[in-house]
């Protein structure tokens, strides 16, 4: 307790020394502008201090104390700096209550130590866990408490279930005292309920209805068919991010001058939801008029970036396509020589007649070099898996084109929920430093799943992966399957950069046993192993080897079966060498929307085992991007095609294992093995040497939330297979086969399903068709 003013005054009047001075008063006298209190008696008297004395202190050594005064042992007295030592040794935050006299020569210090807090503990939450609020609160076990510490944590956490949508949740800390200056802090905590977006309002949308901006918003209105997402619960924070997913949207119309204005959520009377307000203002909707390109580079001419252009006069101005061709003048200017570019979009607007000029201004930019590459945020993964995945080095000239490049590699590991390369200035004007920034996931798997496929039937699987062992980037793996007419083990190891090198590696031991009896009569069962190698010849170009040692063995086989089949029973050995090359240009390996792909694939057998032949395939597919046109990424339009030929040499036949078979997967509308060469009587499929397919299929979003996770599309798959056993009652030609559907894949919270439905177009008469493929996997 401070002592009162009487007492005070006693003190001064005996001593003639300076007052006693608390944190009131020197609260006080702060508040007066700092200035010392208009009291003659207040003037501390002159002479050197001798010594500090220091009261009250239990855990905090004296010396400790001591050391935040600004007047010393032998300094002289001045009333300024004894005032300031109070404020100091209160702002430590160690103390509940510091009192300041001078007693003749001497200081004495009186102090009542704020306690340590013993534990934290929280009562009443289960929405949020212990360790979800320990981690938004910053009071820990032996710290020092102070009440404002013990409000700031508690906004803290009631702002943690804000973020959660539950707006009324009340907190109350409770202190607990206990001996020794200690005291518990409990956190007694009401969550309420989820206060969801109850409706989405829109403003000043006049040419876009208020259904179509609701899909463009990242915020959902509350309904029954999201129990797993938050896209429903209110976040200022995603309201900031929706105003500008709105101004994107409008710009790519066309809206050049479009300004969201505001984005407000007001809160229901019963506090059970909220109604969010966009206010639009759209302005007019432009055609482009002029499009021209400049460039004042030494050795790029117009002529030579003006193909990469590929928007014209009268389209409808586009905001990201403006952005987007800026980026691949760069790219393009950087490819002719160019290192250091920079493309400047310069846009006039002509109101009165409606239209956008815009001219590419292609001129040489600052001349840039990477001083430096640092990586954050990775705790597991090392630094080198990262940083291999950088197409520049230090050192380089800056390039954003390979900068971007750079960041879907590190995406594409799939080691990392996200990755973001950053640009900040280096130690001088023409460096940059680059700051790689990822947020680590789980990548080892213990799977246990089960499902249904058209072509296995009921199945179960095992596994154990880990796709960064260490945090190395080697992929290892062992995986075990079950199902009505298949079973497969199999043990996997990959090192995609051998010793740091350009260099993959990897081996396979496996064990595949299929039953093949409802489609050509036997079994199968195959084991052994493959050795693989790859590089890289540049940024698009692969080349992988594979050398496979594997034991097959045709058993089991129907009496009633073809006589083509029967004479395959048996044992055989296969030793083969094979090459695959591959050049990749899609935008993404692991979801692609646009680019291309080619793929040659070589095997020969006959080094060693009972089998020689030559087999090649050629793949390719195409993806076209419909968002331009429709508004939405998901709409892209894949191309896919192959070809493959399989020739014997050495006077030794090829073994049915080793053909080619056309159906299911690869031609929709007809079962596995449906199409192709068949024997009459006993309707056994017996595969081919020649085989090819081509696939057009259109993929689309839906017309429901895009929470429900469901995509469709719409398809024609062609493809012919000849080639096979000659003798009578085989039927075997090479005339195309179409199906033609439509399908839908859920990524449902069970796993992924998979549905097809097609019609076999065009067929042959003793061809196995199928209308319906189901598949349904799930992981756990």
């Amino acid at each position: 307790m401070h002592a009162s003013p009487f007492s005070r005054a006693f003190l001064l009047a005996a001593t003639c020394l300076v007052p006693v001075l608390s944190v009131a008063e020197a609260d006080a006298q702060t508040r007066r502008g700092g200035q010392a209190p208009q009291r003659p008696a207040a003037r501390p008297a002159s002479g050197t201090v001798q010594a500090i004395d220091i009261q009250g202190n239990q855990r905090i050594e004296a010396d400790t104390i001591r050391s935040y005064m600004l007047l010393q042992p032998g300094d002289a007295f001045e009333g300024d700096r004894l005032d300031r030592s109070l404020r100091t040794l209160y702002a430590t935050g160690l103390f509940r209550d510091v009192r300041v006299a001078r007693q003749g020569d001497r200081i004495l210090v009186t102090v009542e130590e704020n306690p340590i807090v013993n534990r934290v503990a929280f009562e009443g939450n289960s929405k949020l866990s212990d360790d979800n609020l320990r981690d938004a609160t910053q009071l820990r076990s032996r710290a020092v408490f102070t009440t404002q510490a013990a409000q700031a944590d508690r906004a803290r956490i009631l702002e943690a279930y804000a973020r959660r949508g539950r707006l009324s949740a009340t907190v109350e800390p409770k202190i607990i005292q206990l001996d020794q200056n200690r005291v518990d802090i409990v956190y007694e905590i009401v969550e309420a309920d989820v206060a969801l977006i109850s409706r989405i309002n829109f403003v000043g949308n006049r040419s876009v209805s208020d259904s179509r901006l609701k899909e463009i918003v990242a915020s959902r209105e509350g309904a029954w068919y999201r129990p797993f997402s938050s896209s429903d619960t209110y976040d200022p924070e995603r309201l900031n991010f929706d105003r500008e997913l709105l101004r994107r949207f409008y710009l790519r119309q066309g809206y050049a001058d479009v300004n969201v204005t505001g984005a407000s959520a007001e809160l229901s009377p019963d506090r059970s939801g909220f109604f969010v307000t966009y206010t639009i203002s759209e302005g007019r909707r432009y055609r482009l008029g002029k499009v021209e390109t400049t460039s004042s580079l030494r050795n790029v001419t117009a002529d030579q970036l003006r193909p990469t252009v590929d928007v014209s006069s009268g389209d409808w101005y586009d905001g990201d396509a403006v952005e987007r061709i800026s980026e691949t003048l760069s790219d393009r200017a950087n490819a002719l020589g160019a290192p250091f570019v920079e493309v400047t979009p310069r846009i006039v607007r002509n109101t009165e007649a409606g239209t956008v000029d815009i001219t590419f201004e292609v001129k040489e930019g600052n001349r840039l070099y990477v001083e430096r590459i640092d990586i954050t945020g990775n705790v597991r993964t090392q630094d080198r898996v990262i940083r291999r995945e950088f197409r520049l080095a230090e050192g380089d000239a800056f390039n954003a084109a390979l900068v971007r490049r750079s960041r879907q590699r590190i995406r594409d590991l799939g080691y990392f929920n996200d990755a973001t390369i950053t640009t900040n200035p280096g130690s001088a004007p023409d460096r940059v430093v680059l700051s790689a920034g990822v947020s680590e996931r789980a990548t080892g798997e213990v799977s246990l799943g089960g499902g249904y496929s058209t072509d296995a039937g009921a199945l179960a699987d095992l596994g154990l992966r880990e796709r960064n062992l260490l945090g190395t980037g080697i992929d290892s793996r062992i995986n075990g399957v079950i199902a009505q007419r298949r079973s497969q083990l199999d043990l996997s190891v990959t090192d995609p950069s051998f010793q740091d090198r350009n260099l993959a590696v990897g081996a396979d031991v496996f064990y595949i046993n299929r039953n093949l009896t409802t489609y050509s009569g036997y079994e199968e069962r195959r084991y052994g192993f493959s050795l693989r190698a790859g590089y890289e010849f540049n940024e698009y170009l692969r080349q992988s080897w594979a050398y496979t040692l594997s034991n097959r063995n045709i058993y089991n086989i129907d009496p009633n079966s073809s006589i083509y089949i029967r004479e395959q029973a048996g044992s055989t050995l296969l030793s083969q060498i094979g090459q695959t090359l591959t050049y990749d240009r899609r935008d993404s390996r692991i979801d692609p929307h646009s680019g291309y792909l080619l793929r040659v694939g070589t095997d020969v057998a006959g080094l060693g085992g009972d089998v020689s032949y030559v087999r090649g395939r050629l793949d390719g597919s195409y993806y076209i991007p419909f968002e331009r046109w429709l508004g939405d990424p998901n709409y892209v339009l894949a191309i896919q095609g192959s070809v493959g030929y399989l020739e014997p040499f050495g006077g030794k036949d090829e073994r049915i294992v080793d053909r080619f078979f056309l159906g299911g997967e690869n031609l929709r509308g007809f079962e596995v093995a449906g199409a192709g060469p068949r024997d009459l009587r006993t309707r056994d499929s017996l595969g081919g040497r020649f085989l090819y397919t081509q696939t057009t299929e259109f993929r689309f979003p839906l017309p429901i939330p895009d929470e429900i996770g469901i995509t469709g599309r719409a398809f024609v798959d062609v493809g012919g297979l000849s080639g096979s056993s000659s003798g009578s009652n085989i039927a075997d030609t090479s005339t195309p086969r179409v199906g033609a559907g439509v399908g839908v894949s859920w990524r449902s919270p069970f796993g992924l399903i998979n549905l097809d439905f097609a019609q076999a177009v065009v067929k042959e008469s003793y061809d196995q068709t199928q209308f319906f493929r189901f598949g349904f996997g799930t992981r756990f």
